[in-house]
């Protein structure tokens, strides 16, 4: 229980930076250009776990297409504020062999994991690999991590959660996206 005391601290202390209605808006745009991009292509959506459960789920309902949805798991924060080694821990079950695959995200923050699972894709033989976060944070990045294909809002080199970014595990489900206090840090 004194884990939980301290998020709804962390909350508390915490800086909106969009509401729950800005964020929405921009998924419903980021849902049209990935149409405009993929319509007709029967792609898979690629959930990248579990940041990316939020995103995919609200961007799906949104692509009025055929598609087929699966999920990897990599992670590199493990609960931390953090990140470490990239982690594999549940690989795609479907065959992504000369198939478009969207690469669906939270957030493109340092680039390690996005890049790692592009890679992946490449390997395993799809036709086409793109790329979508909701979040791209403003901060320096090598040229080949330098963005994704979709991306929906920007935030500040500052560590945020909401719509699947999580604080410890905690607050992926918050009703937008906030940054956390330099004191929770």
């Amino acid at each position: 229980m004194s884990e939980l005391v301290d998020v709804k601290g962390v909350a508390n202390r915490a800086t909106r930076i969009y509401s729950a209605a800005q964020v929405e808006a921009a998924l419903a745009r980021m849902a049209r250009e990935i149409a405009a991009e993929l319509a007709g292509s029967d792609p898979i959506l690629l959930c990248v776990m579990n940041g990316g459960l939020i995103v995919t789920g609200l961007l799906a309902v949104r692509l009025q297409f055929p598609l087929q949805i699966d999920y990897l798991h990599m992670s590199r924060y493990r609960g931390g504020t953090t990140g470490g080694e990239i982690e594999c821990r549940v690989m795609p079950a479907l065959d992504l062999r000369g198939r478009v695959v969207l690469v669906v995200d939270d957030i493109l923050d340092e680039g390690n994991t996005l890049s790692a699972v592009l890679r992946h894709c490449r390997e395993q033989g799809a036709a086409r690999v793109l790329s979508a976060v909701l979040v791209d944070k403003r901060r320096p990045r090598p040229e080949a991590l330098a963005a994704a294909d979709f991306s929906g809002l920007h935030v500040p080199d500052r560590y945020v959660y909401g719509y699947g970014m999580d604080y410890r595990n905690y607050l992926r489900n918050a009703d937008g996206i906030y940054a956390v206090a330099d004191e929770d840090m």
